[in-house]
């Protein structure tokens, strides 16, 4: 297949470009600079400028572009930049697809904070979005940037993805360093669901997706367990041989992580359902296995 990826130099980009060509698909990057080869392609989207002939001549269109979620919580500009790089990159991808005589599937990211807090309830793609928490409302002027691609007929699959856990990488690259020091400790009460998934996981569901031409929505990229805060640092503490006894109080968070404090104290007790329908076997379905892989 002929893969346009937008993002592809991060992290997430990077390792699943390279899944992707070990398996003989065509990759293309969206590159913000003058291309260094045939397999990249300049493009702005702040000016609304991209090839519409690499689009057009693309199987399935990937973005995964979006500045880092990690930063200033308490900063405007980090707020805005979190939201425009998402919603801007999508929108603009979305009308391209859309306006090609034969519309690309569409793979957009998103992000699992699009539920907001369910408590303990499970949470399935079927189920609706509550509270105004900040990345809930970037998740859905970020699903609503796709819309072009969905009026088109495109095959659009939004990927709801949970905090991706690999040893190299936010946010378990700064977590490890952590507790080995001593600083593990669970965040409140610890007993607020963490959705999350291994890296292997989220490249095998991704790709699993764009090869999967019949498949189309939502899909949640989190391990079909999903464990509480204080299973997690339990686990994570155990793995690392070291002790985890401290808590941070709840107040202290809200302090501490500003605009992101619902998502460090809200809970979503997340479910891979539609992609378990669509047929996709996890490689990590558990918090053990998903650090197992994460810290190998």
């Amino acid at each position: 297949m002929r893969v346009v990826i937008a993002g592809a130099s991060g992290f997430l980009g990077t390792h699943l470009s390279d899944h992707l060509r070990t398996h003989g698909h065509d990759v293309t990057a969206l590159v913000r600079r003058e291309p260094g080869s045939a397999h990249e392609s300049r493009w702005d989207p702040a000016a609304g400028r991209i090839d519409a002939g690499v689009i057009e001549s693309a199987d399935a269109v990937v973005n995964l572009a979006g500045a880092p979620i990690a930063g200033n919580p308490h900063s405007r500009k980090w707020a805005e930049e979190v939201l425009e790089s998402r919603v801007s990159t999508t929108r603009l991808l979305a009308e391209t697809v859309a306006a090609s005589d034969r519309p690309a599937a569409f793979v957009a990211g998103n992000g699992i904070a699009w539920y907001g807090d369910h408590g303990a309830s499970p949470v399935t793609e079927d189920t609706p979005s509550t509270g105004s928490a900040f990345l809930t409302r970037v998740s859905h002027e970020w699903s609503a940037a796709a819309d072009p691609a969905r009026k088109a007929g495109a095959r659009v699959c939004e990927l709801r993805t949970a905090p991706v856990m690999d040893r190299t990488s936010p946010p378990l690259k700064q977590l490890r360093l952590l507790f080995q020091v001593g600083g593990g400790a669970r965040l409140g009460s610890g007993e607020q669901f963490m959705p999350m998934i291994s890296l292997r996981d989220w490249v095998g569901a991704v790709s699993y997706l764009i090869e999967s031409r019949d498949v189309f929505g939502a899909f949640n990229l989190c391990c079909p367990q999903t464990p509480t805060n204080a299973e997690f640092t339990r686990t994570l503490a155990a793995a690392l041989h070291r002790k985890a006894f401290l808590a941070v109080p709840a107040p202290l968070m809200r302090v501490a992580a500003g605009d992101l404090a619902p998502e460090v104290l809200g809970s979503v007790n997340a479910r891979p359902a539609a992609l378990e329908r669509a047929g996709y076997d996890f490689e990590d379905e558990d918090v053990r296995e998903v650090l197992a892989a994460a810290l190998s």
